[in-house]
């Protein structure tokens, strides 16, 4: 059983997992079918499938010890960079559709490796580079377009989001769910997860038993970068336009989920699933609160209540654990995470 909660993220993944479902139940109570449809989960899915996509790159770098602010900005930017290479090379194929998800996923990875590397190598704190690189690619992409929406999408890009469903859901959620899949296998079942872990429980540990940290570190905001870039294609796919003005609390949902989840704000510890529930919350309140003809406000309070309890919870567990023990070493973490 210790083994089975260590590997989904803990106990307080489990704790916000009971409180998604005392939500869904409330829900289900006072609006019965329309909630349950399948119309309105199809609706929860696609609204938290570009957040899921960012989100695995968020609890990586929260894992580290890190922070990101920037990633909402950094999806905006490539989103703009895929519309002009695809508006630049024309027509609606999957050829020009290629082209562009190839620059949205280099323009995110670039963004990304530049926030790592004066995170690593400069020693700025990442607060402070994430929040300048916030507004630098916010602002380029208004240069770039003159502060207005590109609509050249090709069709096979938004008509994969429209016309190719599973069960009654549009393909964009799968496509995250995969994204998910293959982040909680490199987080929890890999050397570079191992690694991510090793640095946000102590960095001066990790150096002393031979983790490159400086590279680590490059390679998990890349990573991030990658997820942006990403999150930036399937944001077009599904509204046909680039979201210049659309994403301005996207980075603090995204970073609220991941914490919500049960990922440490002082790093070392957290997992993907944990992310995926802390998610869900936010998506559920919208809906839910939409059906039963509640104000869309009283979201971001729910959610900043559950968001504070979540930290409270963390920080409280950690005063106990500190009074009961010393942490484990390094070396010892890592082995425990391969197991």
């Amino acid at each position: 059983m210790t083994g089975f909660l260590r590997r989904i993220g803990g106990m307080q993944s489990v704790w916000i997992l009971g409180v998604l479902l005392v939500i869904v139940a409330a829900f289900s109570v006072a609006a019965g079918r329309k909630f349950l449809s399948t119309s309105n989960f199809s609706l929860i899915s696609q609204n938290i499938a570009v957040w899921a996509v960012l989100g695995v790159g968020m609890t990586f770098v929260i894992i580290t010890s890190g922070i990101d602010l920037s990633i909402g900005s950094v999806l905006v930017f490539s989103s703009v960079v895929a519309a002009k290479i695809m508006d630049a090379v024309g027509g609606d194929g999957w050829s020009t559709a290629f082209l562009g998800i190839l620059g949205a996923l280099v323009s995110g990875i670039a963004w990304g490796t530049l926030n790592g590397f004066l995170i690593a190598k400069a020693k700025i704190p990442p607060l402070i580079v994430t929040l300048g690189a916030l507004s630098v690619a916010l602002g380029l992409a208004q240069v770039l377009t003159g502060g207005i929406d590109i609509r050249s999408v090709p069709e096979a890009l938004t008509d994969f989001n429209t016309y190719i469903k599973i069960a009654g859901i549009p393909a964009l959620p799968f496509v995250a769910l995969i994204v998910v899949i293959i982040g909680g296998i490199v987080l929890h079942r890999t050397r570079f997860g191992r690694y991510t872990f090793a640095v946000g429980s102590n960095e001066l540990g990790a150096r002393r038993v031979g983790i490159n940290v400086d590279r680590h570190l490059i390679y998990v905001y890349a990573l991030t970068g990658a997820c942006a870039g990403l999150g930036a294609v399937l944001a077009l796919a599904q509204f046909g336009t680039t979201t210049i003005a659309g994403q301005s609390l996207t980075n603090l949902n995204v970073i609220a989920a991941v914490v919500i989840g049960g990922t440490s704000i002082f790093g070392g510890e957290g997992s993907i699933f944990g992310t995926v529930v802390g998610l869900f919350i936010p998506a559920v309140l919208q809906a839910g609160f939409v059906i039963i003809g509640v104000e869309a406000f009283w979201q971001g309070v729910a959610v900043g209540s559950v968001l504070v309890a979540a930290v409270y919870v963390d920080q409280s567990r950690r005063a106990a654990a500190q009074r009961g023990g010393s942490r484990p070493s390094i070396l010892s973490l890592i082995k425990s995470r391969s197991a």
